[in-house]
């Protein structure tokens, strides 16, 4: 079950770029940044109220950041979601039918593990889930378990 939007995703060719033009528009102060080596980018984040603001710059040309903004330009990514248990949520969605990019959590930026869900599967929207690592890990349901 989703909790809430833990942030948005966008895609940037230059992150510091990005940064001076959101903080100028927001009037916020930059929460972050960070180096995220599982995914070959470079983050950064902006805290508007409960949700998170992520620009993304790619680290690798090869990588999804640079396809994305390759075949789209940059702009919006993703869109992630704060989850209780992970693990469950990857079982319960892909029973659902849901195509899973990841099919097992992995590190990802603020402390979170992470998995997406297929754009194909969510109307083109790339869905990420995001779990706080310091959450303690529920059991794993058994299938047909709710």
């Amino acid at each position: 079950m989703f909790n809430k939007i833990d942030h948005i995703g966008i895609a940037v060719k230059d992150l510091e770029s990005a940064n001076k033009m959101f903080g100028a528009l927001s009037e916020i102060g930059l929460l972050k940044i960070e180096k995220v080596e599982s995914e070959g980018v470079m983050t950064s984040f902006f805290k508007v109220g409960d949700t998170k603001i992520e620009f993304l710059q790619s680290l690798d040309p090869d990588n999804a950041i640079s396809k994305f903004i390759e075949k789209n330009g940059e702009g919006l990514h993703h869109i992630a979601f704060e989850v209780e248990d992970i693990d469950n949520e990857i079982i319960r969605l892909k029973e659902l039918g849901f195509e899973m990019i990841n099919t097992q959590k992995k590190e990802g930026a603020d402390n979170k593990y992470i998995c997406f869900v297929h754009p194909r599967s969510t109307n083109r929207v790339l869905t990420e889930l995001c779990q706080d690592k310091a959450s303690p890990p529920a059991p794993l349901l058994q299938r047909g378990e709710n």
